[in-house]
């Protein structure tokens, strides 16, 4: 289904970056669509707690996340929720085409699609998704109440959300491969603290353990002597990073052998009309803050570039 309609910038992804786009967009009068796969807010709605966003000591993600929806939605972009498969540049207008068979016309594309959880790619995984294995310590922590969990991870979400964990089961169990954390030290004083926490380090996942179709615990291997250890738990949550929402932009050549957007300070790619905001593209830090940023900045770049292009 085509939608017949140009918009002059099309934003795929409603996270904190493409919502900002959004938001400059419509105030700079822009006709603007916002196309989301997903829940608005990307990985917000994951976050129990942010302690980093200025103006808010702790603020619950799913809450900033709907309060930017709001925000946005009040100003007038069109908010789709569908999957976006692919982008056709042809010059002057870009086609933006949706798996359910919609498709849109836009002078700009900006690409905020964000990342998704990575697989710790070990056998048992795949088939315990939603069975015992979680990527959100937020939306399923209620299902562990008074239960043994592993969480998988070093990094600032692994143990901020184990500390979140904390408050509903009975204990948790980090697993790391290295033998330090890469987390922000505050979180790891707040980790180490923690009498319900225990961190087990140099450790490689090697197999999920099931029992009567349900996650048991996990199979790991020390990363020094190789000896297998078996820990029991009733839930595993992977916090080991993440990959890139690109496959829909890879024929457009803008990015990187990681599948990350590349894209300069102005964040424009190679293609002309065709941006990046946010986690999506190839950056040293990725944070709510530097995505709002890149958000900013894209559209300011693209309205130039429109207005340019409705003067030649």
């Amino acid at each position: 289904m085509e939608n017949n309609s140009i918009y002059d910038i099309a934003v795929i992804g409603g996270g904190p970056a493409g919502m900002t786009a959004a938001i400059y967009a419509s105030r700079a009068g822009l006709k603007t669509i916002v196309l989301e796969a997903d829940a608005p807010g990307g990985k917000l709605v994951k976050t129990f707690a942010i302690e980093n966003w200025p103006g808010a000591k702790t603020v619950n993600g799913a809450d900033l996340a709907w309060s930017m929806y709001e925000q946005t939605t009040a100003l007038g972009p069109e908010f789709i929720f569908a999957e976006v498969i692919d982008v056709e540049d042809h010059g002057m207008l870009k086609s933006v085409l949706c798996r359910d068979g919609s498709s849109y016309k836009a002078r700009a594309v900006i690409i905020a699609s964000g990342t998704v959880e990575r697989l710790m790619n070990i056998p048992g995984e795949q088939e315990m998704i939603g069975k015992g294995i979680s990527f959100c310590a937020v939306c399923d922590s209620a299902f562990y109440k008074n239960e043994d969990v592993i969480i998988v991870g070093g990094g600032n979400s692994a143990l901020e959300e184990s500390v979140y964990l904390t408050r509903v089961v009975k204990s948790v169990t980090i697993v790391i491969r290295r033998d330090v954390f890469r987390a922000d030290e505050v979180i790891q004083n707040k980790v180490l603290a923690n009498d319900k926490i225990r961190i087990i380090k140099s450790k490689l996942p090697q197999e999920v353990l099931i029992k009567d179709g349900k996650v048991a615990g996990l199979k790991v291997k020390d990363a020094k002597t190789n000896e297998l250890t078996d820990i029991y738990a009733k839930g595993i949550f992977p916090y080991i990073g993440n990959d890139p929402v690109t496959g829909f932009a890879e024929k457009l050549g803008v990015t990187d052998e990681n599948g990350y957007v590349i894209a300069d300070e102005n964040m424009q790619t190679k293609v002309k009309g065709i941006y990046g905001a946010g986690d999506v593209c190839r950056k040293f830090l990725r944070q709510i803050v530097t995505a709002v940023n890149d958000g900013a900045i894209a559209v300011q770049v693209a309205g130039r570039y429109i207005e340019n292009l409705q003067e030649s």
